[in-house]
């Protein structure tokens, strides 16, 4: 049976957790820098024990006043530190809740930038293989994300967008360009059913983008977005697709090992 992962972004104080989470199959969790703290990382991670929704860190750039989606310049050591710090924070509350945090998935213009430049995917993510190699990353399929992955050896899940529009790159265009976002249901309910069944994302010049995505994002601050992942998901299932977390991927090496 074919299966697909829906992934929300969850903790960021859009009021739409709750139901998300009976929806969805897996949660990426805010951890302090973008949104939340320790309150709502503990809400969350609790609602992900007891519904059994797979657990993700969602780390980003610590600017609350702009929801990190802004890119900020400043020296790779602190940026780095600022991503190992919300990480420390969101998997010590896990630990005392009694739920694993099993992925890290990016945010906003950290994720975005780090789609775009290798090095600095490269140095992020061998920040999260140095503080549990099993953890896997969530990336951005047919970016920096996935290539700076296998260069570093950790555990990939290949994502794509439901209400985002791409670029015939395979990019995702800015939020301040129009039709950015997509909040047509029935749109987004087509590419869903495309990516899950065929592998392909149309851009929004009708190019047509292969993908190996099996996590589907669905944003919680887009409008409708508990009526639209419900619809999604009624959709798949309708389509005999299941809806379950993605498995991690690995590069082998020569001698088998995980590289």
């Amino acid at each position: 049976m074919i299966s697909i992962d829906l992934n929300a972004d969850l903790g960021e104080g859009m009021g739409s957790d709750n139901a998300l989470l009976e929806i969805v199959s897996s949660a990426s969790i805010a951890c302090g820098g973008h949104a939340g703290d320790a309150d709502t990382m503990r809400s969350v991670l609790t609602a992900c024990r007891d519904k059994g929704i797979r657990a993700g860190a969602h780390p980003g750039y610590a600017d609350r006043q702009r929801f990190g989606r802004f890119r900020l310049v400043m020296p790779m050591s602190e940026l780095l530190e600022q991503i190992r710090s919300q990480l420390v924070l969101i998997r010590a509350i896990a630990a005392e809740v009694g739920v694993p945090v099993s992925y890290v998935k990016l945010h906003g213009a950290l994720a975005n930038q780090s789609s775009e430049e290798l090095a600095l995917a490269v140095g992020i993510f061998a920040t999260i293989q140095g503080m549990d190699p099993k953890m896997a990353v969530l990336g951005f399929d047919n970016s920096q994300q996935v290539r700076a992955a296998k260069a570093v050896g950790v555990p990939l899940i290949r994502e794509a967008y439901a209400d985002r529009a791409y670029t015939s790159q395979g990019m995702l265009v800015p939020r301040s360009e129009a039709g950015a976002v997509i909040e047509d249901v029935d749109a987004v309910v087509e590419r869903c059913l495309r990516l899950a069944k065929h592998g392909e994302i149309v851009a929004m010049d009708g190019t047509i983008i292969r993908s190996a995505a099996r996590s589907i994002c669905l944003h919680g601050d887009t409008a409708g977005a508990v009526d639209m992942a419900r619809e999604v998901r009624s959709a798949l299932e309708g389509e005999g697709i299941a809806i379950a977390p993605a498995e991690p991927e690995f590069e082998l090496n020569s001698n088998g090992n995980p590289t």
